[in-house]
């Protein structure tokens, strides 16, 4: 039996387009786009000008009134962290009367890693 072929009209025929994007289409679309971007950001420099922008972003500091008590602030810190790192490094009572002392903080890190802390949980009781 011989197959029959039935006429193809135009509108079930398979097409394509010629061809794709026109070159001149896109070249125009990204003027277009830049020209806008380019009034936008002159829009926004004349609604927003970058000077007053400054003033609100760093306003300038008052000068506290006399007398100004601390007159070195360099000087006066490096005096309380040397204060600090002696106490840190230091043996002395914190509460005397309580019974409570300091003792430095190495000596401190090396007692915790060696004896462990009392009540906390350790890998020798088989917990992690």
């Amino acid at each position: 039996m011989a197959e029959r072929h039935t006429p193809v009209s135009d509108a079930t025929r398979p097409r394509h387009e010629p061809r794709d994007v026109r070159p001149r289409a896109v070249i125009a679309g990204g003027i277009v786009m830049t020209g806008t971007v380019a009034l936008l950001v002159l829009l926004a420099d004349l609604m927003f000008p970058q000077h007053v922008l400054d003033q609100s972003l760093h306003p300038p500091f008052p000068v506290p009134p006399e007398p100004r008590l601390q007159t070195d602030p360099a000087a006066d810190m490096a005096a309380y962290q040397a204060q600090q790192t002696k106490w840190l490094e230091s043996f002395g009572w914190t509460d005397r009367a309580s019974g409570i002392a300091h003792i430095p903080v190495g000596q401190a890190m090396r007692q915790v890693a060696r004896d462990g802390i009392p009540g906390w949980p350790s890998d020798k009781d088989g917990k992690k």
